[in-house]
């Protein structure tokens, strides 16, 4: 395969956006979207979906997600571009192929900033004040946007510190939880109880999988900033899987904490399911362990408005979404226009879902991108590039687009029908798009 001059990865004219990223930014930059997005919201549903056992379908998930993450890692250090998923699509199959899989990741992008701007307005902020939804949303969205515009390296530095906060509050959930066992008002048996009254284990196991996978998605957010990492080929494999696997362990922990400490009937009620932890133990103030639940939910819509703009900015320089999307600020070097359409849109999705319903079908979108990314890689193999980068064995890809398509099976007939839906328009459009691309080359 012939691979053009400005899709090698090493393209002669140079990126309009800042390269600022080191590997320990890099790191944190994974690990705060991956932390901030799934264990504080919907670990009640992933209990409801899979009973006491909340720990197996977490690590289940962590599995599976790093079958796809090793595909990345030798995609992004290959073609370090933030195009991402639809970049490597539109090499592997062509724009139509690169159109549908960016359009379904950036509608599982703006849905999950949707999804966890509903969650901070939840029962963790009503701790604190109780407000008209649509002013929390719209107050919320806006105040993330201005932060994304202002800078990467404004945005990545504050990740940090909210990194560092986020792991603070789980290790206090799994303190906390070994303190109700250890004081006798706990339930350790609730860690065996694997599957409800009406799933056994293995289907309990696969569907609790299919939203705990949701947790885990910072790795593809990671791949669309690639183009603003100082060394990706170094740097993002090493922070890649040191990020996922360190999500992965406090992930375990803080199920089995919380399902040992906490009825699972009463996590699956819970908006703010940890916030029960804290509750039962007693000793740490609610409003304290809320700041940091909010913190974390704020990071993780963040970050993944990060990747959503790069994404529909990468998906601009090629002639797949309108070129306006690929201005940027001259001082900043941010792209605003991309900015300012995926909140735009956020804010529409977050007025008019639920968190159950948004998580579901971005579930869904991801298992699409990520089937099209691993046999994107297997295509790409044919493919030669002028540096080194790193190499997944071949049989990772194979495993990885089989994994989607099993979870895929786990999904639920409604959700399927809306995801059908955005797969249609999705399509659609990629048609117009590829056509267009066509005539205009």
């Amino acid at each position: 395969m012939r691979t053009p001059p400005d899709q090698s990865g090493t393209t002669q004219s140079p990126t309009p956006l800042k390269k600022a990223l080191t590997t320990p930014l890099l790191y944190f930059f994974i690990l705060g979207d991956v932390l901030g997005a799934g264990v504080y919201v919907l670990v009640g549903q992933v209990a409801a979906d899979s009973g006491g056992a909340v720990w197996a379908p977490l690590v289940a998930a962590l599995c599976l997600a790093l079958l796809t993450a090793a595909s990345y890692a030798e995609l992004v250090t290959k073609y370090p571009r933030a195009g991402g998923s639809s970049h490597y699509a539109t090499l592997a199959f062509g724009p139509f192929a690169g159109f549908l899989t960016g359009f379904c990741m950036l509608a599982a992008g703006i849905v999950s900033v949707a999804a966890l701007a509903r969650g901070f307005g939840g029962d963790y902020l009503a701790e604190f004040v109780t407000l008209p939804i649509v002013l929390v949303l719209i107050v919320f969205l806006a105040a993330l946007a201005l932060l994304n515009a202002r800078g990467i390296s404004e945005s990545t530095r504050a990740n940090v510190v909210a990194t560092v906060i986020e792991v603070g509050g789980l290790l206090i959930v799994i303190g906390l939880g070994c303190w109700i066992v250890l004081r006798g008002d706990g339930n350790p048996g609730r860690l065996t109880d694997l599957g409800t009254a009406s799933k056994g284990p293995a289907a309990a196991l696969f569907s609790g999988a299919v939203l705990a996978y949701y947790s885990f998605v910072g790795f593809e957010t990671s791949v669309n900033v690639a183009e603003e990492t100082r060394d990706p080929r170094r740097s993002y494999p090493r922070a890649l899987f040191g990020a996922l696997i360190t999500a992965g362990a406090v992930y375990a922990l803080v199920g089995a904490a919380a399902a040992a400490a906490v009825p699972t009937g009463k996590l699956a009620a819970s908006s703010g399911p940890l916030l029960e932890v804290v509750r039962v133990a007693g000793g740490v103030p609610t409003e304290l362990f809320s700041a940091i639940a909010l913190v974390a939910v704020a990071n993780g819509a963040l970050l993944t408005g990060i990747m959503s703009s790069r994404l529909a900015y990468g998906m601009a320089q090629d002639g797949l979404l309108p070129r306006f999307l690929t201005k940027v600020l001259p001082g900043r070097r941010t792209p605003w226009a991309a900015i300012t359409a995926t909140t735009a849109l956020s804010l529409l999705l977050a007025m008019t879902g639920d968190v159950d319903t948004l998580a579901s079908t971005l579930v869904l979108l991801l298992l699409v991108v990520f089937f099209l990314v691993n046999t994107s890689l297997l295509v790409l193999r044919r493919d030669t590039v002028p540096h080194d980068h790193f190499r997944a064995p071949t049989v990772v890809p194979v495993l990885g687009a089989a994994s989607c398509v099993l979870l895929a099976t786990q999904i639920e007939r409604d959700v399927w029908v809306r995801g059908l839906i955005v797969l249609a328009v999705g399509a659609a459009l990629g048609a117009v798009a590829a056509g267009r691309l066509r005539r205009n080359r």
